[in-house]
């Protein structure tokens, strides 16, 4: 996750200062100190960095944490509020218009991943927000940037706009516009050309379309991973174009975060979505206070409630409960779990999100084998149907079976068996214990 150095370095320093009894103005000036090494090097805004600290600094030694009873816990707390406050303090909503269509325009330089982060964010709103999204190939230049917009628009089985690459951008987003009013979508998303650098070509075309489409919003895709350039980038489209949001790409990818730190406070746009990967649902929506806590090592336990919410089935939950409190859970059961956990994104990006997975030694680090789990799958649809149900007819025999069908080895059969015979006695452990208190005890994934 982008990050991780700064929040290593945060985490250590919030560690120093957490349990004090009593805080002193040397020991804000020494955190702070360590503070401002550690976002520089992530290479967040000079500037940005210098108003940060001085805002922190003067909370700090202020009342409220001084005469507070846990000096150190309230100076962390600080810290977060102002870490909030600096990506934008509240969540910042996508527009929408009171006159359907609602508008927008996807804009940025070549190379920054907009037209892919077109789609997904046509996919987001479809699945998040029950929309009826119309895509638009308003790219001409790139070669098969209209064919990809295409592509994309098939995977998702969502209408893609296109008039070649012979007409103006100007006259496709006008007849687009026409078009989602008769057919009744209710977002129009405008793939617009990108430049390998900004120049004036791009921004005339891009304020003519301002012009005839006049936008709801105009939101600027952001490579995080090119960290402060990303900034004047955005400083530059929001000068010409006056930005609503941005979107950061590639926020999952090996990055410093400087990006995601200084893109508000610089250009007082929100960020309002970020790319967390190469799949189509890998777009979210950017929670400051979310982000301020997984920097901080405290967990975003929202984000994890909002990926089961979306991934568990609540019925197939209630099912799952009943067979665990009467022990019939089945190897079927748990290939269904998997799926279901899976779905989620990726296990070792979900391990990170709870609240102090960052203590535990060499968690930061960890790469959950995908491969592992996909053996685990291919063991068990290997089984008949009789062994998912009692594994214990599980013969010698059946394990070479077994191994052979799932193209595994007779040890990882063994393995499986015994973990899922461990699970089962866990399992019966936690009914015990639930027996009697209130109803509705969830356990939607292992």
């Amino acid at each position: 996750m982008a990050f991780e150095g700064l929040a290593d370095r945060l985490q250590n320093v919030m560690n120093k200062i957490r349990g004090k009894g009593k805080v002193t103005e040397a020991d804000v000036k020494e955190m702070m100190r360590e503070v401002r090494l550690a976002l520089l090097e992530a290479d967040v805004n000079f500037k940005v960095v210098k108003d940060f600290i001085k805002r922190v600094s003067e909370r700090a030694v202020g009342q409220e944490v001084l005469k507070s009873l846990t000096p150190g816990q309230q100076v962390i707390k600080v810290v977060k509020e102002e870490l909030t406050a600096l990506m934008g303090g509240e969540q910042s909503k996508i527009a929408v218009s009171n006159r359907p269509p609602t508008v927008v325009m996807m804009v940025g330089l070549q190379g920054a991943g907009k037209t892919t982060t077109t789609g997904k964010l046509a996919n987001l709103l479809r699945k998040k927000y029950n929309r009826k999204p119309l895509l638009v190939a308003a790219d001409i230049y790139r070669p098969a940037a209209i064919k990809q917009l295409e592509t994309l628009g098939k995977q998702l089985n969502m209408p893609v706009f296109s008039l070649g690459d012979q007409v103006s951008p100007v006259e496709i987003a006008k007849q687009a516009l026409t078009k989602a009013k008769e057919e009744h979508h209710d977002y129009v998303l405008i793939d617009t050309a990108g430049r390998l650098h900004i120049d004036e070509a791009l921004m005339d075309e891009l304020k003519q379309i301002k012009e005839v489409t006049k936008p709801d919003e105009i939101f600027l895709v952001v490579d995080a991973m090119t960290g402060q350039d990303a900034v004047n980038v955005a400083q530059s489209f929001n000068e010409q174009l006056g930005l609503t949001g941005v979107i950061l790409t590639k926020l999952d990818g090996d990055t410093r975060g400087g990006a995601a730190l200084s893109i508000k406070a610089v250009t007082n746009t929100p960020i309002k979505f970020v790319g967390m990967g190469e799949k189509m649902d890998a777009l979210e929506p950017f929670h400051p206070e979310r982000m301020a806590s997984r920097i901080l090592g405290m967990g975003d336990v929202l984000t994890l409630i909002e990926k089961a919410q979306a991934a568990v089935d609540e019925e197939k939950a209630k099912e799952l409960e009943q067979k665990m409190r009467t022990m019939s859970f089945t190897f079927d059961d748990f290939l269904e779990q998997l799926g279901q956990v899976r779905k989620m994104g990726p296990l070792d990006e979900i391990i990170k999100m709870l609240p102090g997975a960052n203590k535990i030694k060499g968690l930061n680090n960890i790469q959950v084998d995908e491969k592992q789990i996909s053996h685990v799958e291919a063991i068990i649809r290997s089984m008949t149907k009789e062994e998912k149900t009692n594994p214990e007819i599980i013969n010698a025999s059946r394990k070479k079976r077994i191994a052979k069908g799932s193209g595994t080895s007779v040890q990882e059969v063994n393995r499986l068996l015994k973990q899922f015979e461990e699970m089962k006695k866990m399992m019966k452990m936690m009914t015990t214990m639930t027996k009697g208190k209130k109803k509705g005890f969830r356990f939607p994934f292992m």
